[in-house]
């Protein structure tokens, strides 16, 4: 099934599932290609020279973050989560996938969570390129322009896309239970699994019970603890200096 002019089915799975299309109402926002491409990371205040690292300080403000690279990681795992759902649950609903084209997407980095994504054009591509939609449009050149500003380990950044990953299955497998749409939830699985198989992201989560081999840094949050999936049974202590990045 084609996708729909305006990808309303997805609104059923929740609001991380949401796109928005056309283009923005209030003004031009930079694409996604044009924050990747950007390496200014003095830019402190003006959301359009440098939306990654804007995104990051306006993450770090909300949560009180101790460090940088914490905030980078909750920002990474929050937009992740984003991209997943919109692929994964088109793919689930529609059979396809919408054409991610970072060219295409406009992205309001100034905007509550989740991340408030405008696709300007809907083209419709086979469910199976999921992973270059996703993780080669998307995640890699995100990695890249997190790593190249801020001190950020790459495997916990694609210990976030596992995460990511998985918790849109298990909303996929949610929704699909509570409406009977087993069809739905296997192809959701089904892709994932593929997915998971990729080298990016094989062996970031245990197989069997599907817990991180990194961690997103949540527990170093004021009042923050483990996350469900956390690869610690308890928070560890203060990290020392010139100690490994997680």
């Amino acid at each position: 099934m084609d996708h729909d002019p305006g990808l309303s089915a997805l609104s059923a799975l929740g609001g991380f599932f949401v796109l928005r299309t056309g283009e923005p109402p209030h003004g031009s926002l930079p694409t996604l290609a044009e924050a990747y491409a950007a390496r200014d990371a003095h830019v402190k205040r003006e959301v359009y020279a440098n939306p990654v690292i804007f995104r990051v300080r306006k993450v770090a403000r909300s949560v009180r973050a101790p460090e940088p690279r914490v905030a980078a990681s909750i920002a990474h795992l929050g937009f992740a989560a984003r991209l997943w759902s919109v692929a994964l649950g088109a793919a689930a609903v529609y059979g396809r996938v919408p054409d991610l084209d970072p060219r295409l997407l406009r992205w309001d980095a100034d905007a509550s969570a989740p991340d408030e994504l405008w696709l300007t054009e809907v083209r419709s591509l086979p469910a199976e390129r999921i992973g270059e939609v996703v993780r080669d449009g998307h995640l890699v050149p995100l990695a890249a322009a997190l790593r190249a500003q801020l001190p950020v380990s790459e495997r916990l950044l694609w210990g976030n896309a596992a995460s990511a990953l998985m918790g849109t299955v298990r909303q996929i497998d949610h929704w699909a239970a509570t409406n009977g749409r087993t069809e739905e939830a296997s192809r959701a699985r089904a892709l994932a699994a593929d997915l998971f198989a990729h080298p990016a992201l094989a062996g970031t989560l245990d197989p069997v019970t599907y817990r991180r081999r990194s961690c997103c840094l949540y527990y170093r949050l004021p009042g923050g603890g483990l996350c469900g999936d956390c690869c610690f049974d308890r928070p560890p202590g203060p990290r020392p200096l010139g100690g490994r990045r997680i």
